[in-house]
């Protein structure tokens, strides 16, 4: 009874009789139709507006871009293996080699076969006594390569590291001995400062060099020969497309461009001459130079002490580098192109010519050499290596017998702006235009240079 009177309450009462009314108005059909209405126009046009845009967007691919994104698609399924040239032989003269590519073998690892990297390198490096150094590169160069390609540790291997490695080669997985090329030199220091020698391409070096041509290299010549001739002696290298998968692994050659093996140079350079002026420095440090005076071409350019190119090859220890640099002796030094020397007596005929061109002195005529010689006004004696004199000489005798005085006097006749005029005809003072990396200028003294020599040594005093 309370409770039906209750409820016929709420439903007479106005409050209710009010909402009621309000959610009535609310659910209007008309109002409902047209938002539906509204809604499907604005999704259908959104349909159609994207059903225009991937028309377009097939048409682009389909017909205008078509090349360039099969060009693409091809680039990604094809790639190009660089096949890299032998490089030329270098010989002398009577066609002795003085560098050449000998068999080699390396231990190689390709990474992707192995699952401790790390710890393999390290047994590695305690069973065959590797350097740091060596671990170093081994960990730059593979960084720069696909991990299924075989990447070098150690070249240039010993027999007795073959045989230690070939105990244990089923223990190591993607680890394995490869038949390589290295350049050897036969004649180590006799001929390392004019051959030169080849070594690892730098980071600088990368970016200098033509990138297709050196895909694929790993040594660039650095002194000497090796380096001058770069161009001629590394070839043309070659190509291979491949047809790879998704891994970017080679499934199948379809194309092949052969390689074009580097020329071979002959020296006029004389290796039995070469020793005969290297065995006559034992003992000292200097540099003998000959030429043939019937075509220019060098017979002998040797430098002592040399030093041996073969460890730069395949990489040199620090220790070893260090102690060449440190030495006091200077081993690395080139003194046949880059050392300063006074020319000597070697400068007497080219002297006695300048007093026959500027008829300063006749062939004939004699002058008294008393053992020195002294300018006018001028107290200081300047001595001829030969204590008491020559006496009398002509020019034939003066050159001859190289003596000093005669050529005091004459220079003195002739004076420094004829010498200097007449000598620079002949080259000094300026390179010799050798087919070597790193040659040095001489001096010929002018009447400039000496004024410019002076004010430079009055402002040092000064200081």
């Amino acid at each position: 009874m309370l409770v039906g009177g209750l409820l016929r309450y709420a439903f007479n009462s106005k409050a209710v009789i009010s909402i009621m009314s309000r959610l009535y108005t609310l659910k209007d059909n008309s109002v409902e139709n047209q938002v539906f209405v509204n809604r499907i126009i604005a999704a259908f046009l959104i349909v159609v507006l994207l059903t225009i845009g991937l028309v377009v967007r097939l048409v682009y691919l389909q017909i205008v871009g078509h090349e360039h994104y099969a060009t693409l698609a091809k680039e990604n399924s094809v790639k190009i293996q660089p096949l890299v040239p032998t490089r030329g032989m270098i010989y002398d003269r009577n066609g002795k080699v003085l560098a050449e590519n000998t068999q080699s073998f390396s231990l190689e690892l390709i990474p992707e076969q192995i699952s401790d990297l790390d710890g393999t390198l390290m047994q590695l490096q305690q069973l065959l006594n590797i350097p740091n150094e060596k671990i170093e590169q081994f960990q730059k160069q593979r960084k720069r390569q696909k991990r299924f390609i075989s990447t070098p540790l150690l070249l240039s291997m010993t027999d007795e590291e073959i045989a230690k490695f070939a105990v244990v080669r089923p223990y190591f997985p993607g680890v394995d001995i490869q038949s390589r090329l290295v350049r050897h030199y036969p004649y180590t220091d006799l001929a390392a400062h004019v051959v030169g020698y080849v070594s690892r391409i730098n980071e600088a070096e990368m970016k200098t060099l033509p990138l297709s041509e050196y895909r694929g290299s790993s040594h660039v010549g650095k002194l000497g020969i090796e380096s001058f001739y770069e161009t001629e002696l590394h070839g043309k290298t070659g190509y291979a497309e491949m047809e790879t998968n998704v891994q970017s692994r080679a499934i199948n050659t379809f194309n092949t461009v052969p390689a074009v093996a580097g020329a071979n140079l002959y020296l006029t350079l004389d290796i039995d001459l070469q020793k005969t002026a290297y065995d006559a420095l034992e003992g000292y440090n200097g540099a003998v130079v000959a030429l043939d005076v019937k075509t220019g071409g060098v017979l002998v350019f040797s430098s002592r002490p040399g030093f041996d190119p073969n460890p730069f090859v395949v990489g040199i220890d620090y220790d070893t580098y260090q102690t060449l640099q440190s030495s006091e002796n200077q081993p690395l030094y080139n003194r046949a192109l880059r050392g300063l020397y006074p020319p000597g007596s070697t400068m007497k005929p080219f002297v006695a010519l300048a007093g026959l061109e500027y008829n300063a002195i006749g062939f004939e005529q004699k002058h008294y050499c008393p053992g020195f010689y002294q300018l006018p006004n001028v107290p200081h004696k300047y001595r001829d290596w030969k204590h008491g004199g020559h006496g009398a000489v002509n020019m034939s005798e003066a050159i001859t017998e190289s003596c000093d005085v005669y050529f005091y006097s004459l220079a003195s006749v002739l004076g420094i702006d004829n010498m200097h005029r007449f000598l620079q005809q002949f080259g000094f003072g300026e390179k010799t235009g050798i087919d070597l990396v790193g040659e040095k200028t001489g001096l010929l003294p002018s009447r400039e240079w000496k004024q410019q020599k002076k004010i430079k040594i009055g402002i040092q005093v000064k200081r």
